[in-house]
């Protein structure tokens, strides 16, 4: 099961390097982007919604394979990493029903200023960051602390590449709202 777990979490990390990479590159080459998608089928979408997906099923498989492998031994970790996790999720919930699926599958619907984005521009992004977090404290797996981690900084990253596209979207009704909406808090 060691193996199996080594095998699990390097291709995790792998997979979730090819999701900074791709997102570094959308900041770079914001005309080549491979994040937001140009459409639905590109390779580019089709890429990134692999890598996510693959991502967090390698990291189920981790909560499980790797639960209470690590330092945090104490079940107050649970009391502690229960609520955060839920609070992320709710937070994430509400950022996708308010937003709507093609919006937050990267492609362009509409502009949305409501719900939460009326008090940060990526609740999803806050919402899955303090998810993952609280997930690492309930399940005390240094994998996961890892790749929960590196998952957190493309959470961090991809949003700059969205503010270039979404300013060529949106233009002026943007521009309006990422000056007085914070990015994250």
């Amino acid at each position: 099961m060691e193996n199996l777990n080594l095998i699990i979490f390097f291709l995790d990390v792998s997979v979730l390097y090819i999701l900074l990479l791709g997102a570094v590159w959308s900041i770079a080459f914001s005309s080549k982007r491979i994040w937001p998608p140009p459409k639905k089928q590109s390779w580019q979408y089709i890429l990134t919604w692999v890598c996510f997906y693959l991502v967090f099923l390698l990291n189920a498989l981790l909560i499980v394979w790797d639960w209470n492998s690590w330092i945090i031994n104490d079940p107050i970790r649970l009391l502690i990493g229960i609520p955060v996790t839920i609070v992320g999720a709710l937070l994430v919930t509400w950022g996708i029903s308010t937003l709507g699926s093609r919006n937050t599958s990267g492609l362009q619907d509409k502009f949305v200023d409501s719900g939460p984005y009326r008090y940060t521009r990526n609740p999803q992004y806050l919402g899955d960051s303090i998810m993952f977090i609280g997930l690492s404290i309930t399940a005390n797996s240094l994998f996961l602390w890892i790749t929960h981690g590196l998952l957190i900084l493309v959470f961090l990253i991809a949003p700059f590449a969205e503010e270039i596209w979404l300013e060529k979207r949106y233009g002026d009704e943007y521009l309006n709202y990422k000056n007085n909406t914070s990015r994250f808090f």
